[in-house]
């Protein structure tokens, strides 16, 4: 009889946890908790620069994880270790930096937030393009729609702005950068990945180096000595990195990439309830509609690849 080794055990006990929680509902907390994002980078704005934020984000998260996880880091392999730090450095640090980089070169945010919001398609073009994926004529209508929604959603916070020409494809690059590390995430091996909290642990430390390189040539990286700073940080730490990214990654692992990128069409109307919630934002008919149709984009996208799951069961 062959004995069952610790890691084998503890890893047994990992994929039950993930496939104790319903799927929609892990989909529902990981909506409320991306949007929660912008929200927190709308509150930061007025106590410190937002990739001082983002650092000092990172670098909570680094210290209060360590303890629970150093021991599964020292039993991982070092070329474990530098794929799933590429894959950190293009999801946190990629993404965010395209996003608020835009925005302070003079991206209006409504359209950097769109840009971002193209997630499901780059991912979709990305995997055809390079992966050789085909998706069905009812995936693309659902994500054709699903974007339809959020550009009507984001309507009234659309402009163009003044900023120069190059700095519009930052926001670009960075919702690109997430799109990659989404699809190389999902070809690695379940036995070549590493549990959640080390996982998100290995990126948030390189990520933090990244902000701390390109922050740190235009700022201080002292935090400033403000309350609204540390609530800042506070507020980024729980529900956008351990909420946001956590529930990202585990919901990858029990769906596909492009259901799990389309379920986030949703984001943006859900942000501008939080707005509406914490700043007394107005809302509007327009939020409404756009939501709706999203709703419908992301109903064909999950009713195909329900027909595709039972195909390939078949």
């Amino acid at each position: 009889m062959k004995l069952i080794t610790p890691p084998q055990k503890t890893r047994s006990a990992h994929r039950r946890w993930l496939h104790a929680l319903p799927l929609p509902v892990l989909e529902a907390g990981l909506l409320l908790s991306w949007s929660s994002g912008f929200v927190g980078a709308r509150f930061s704005i007025d106590y410190a620069p937002a990739l001082l934020v983002v650092f000092w984000r990172c670098v909570v998260i680094t210290l209060l994880l360590f303890p629970f996880v150093y021991r599964s880091l020292l039993k991982t392999p070092f070329w474990l270790w530098a794929k799933h730090a590429g894959i950190g450095l293009l999801a946190m640090a990629g993404y965010m930096l395209g996003v608020t980089q835009g925005i302070a070169f003079g991206v209006p945010a409504g359209l950097a937030a769109l840009c971002a919001d193209m997630l499901p398609l780059g991912m979709a073009l990305l995997a055809a393009a390079f992966l050789g994926e085909r998706l069905g004529r009812r995936v693309w209508l659902g994500l054709v729609i699903g974007m339809a929604g959020v550009i009507g959603t984001t309507y009234g916070a659309l402009s163009m702005g003044n900023a120069p020409l190059w700095a519009y494809a930052l926001p670009i690059a960075g919702m690109l950068s997430l799109a990659i590390a989404t699809l190389w995430q999902k070809r690695i091996r379940d036995a070549h990945t590493l549990p959640l909290l080390p996982n998100l642990w290995l990126q948030c430390f390189v990520s933090s180096i990244a902000f701390a390189v390109i922050e740190g040539r235009q700022h201080s990286l002292v935090p400033p000595p403000s309350v609204g700073f540390a609530l800042s940080v506070v507020w980024t730490v729980t529900l956008p990195t351990f909420g946001g990214y956590g529930l990202y990654w585990l919901c990858l692992r029990r769906s596909s990439a492009t259901r799990v990128a389309t379920v986030l069409y949703l984001s943006p109307p859900i942000t501008m309830l939080w707005a509406w919630a914490m700043f007394d934002e107005p809302l509007s008919w327009q939020m409404a509609v756009g939501m709706a149709i999203s709703t419908v984009g992301i109903r064909l996208v999950l009713r195909a690849e329900r027909r595709h799951a039972h195909a390939d069961a078949a």
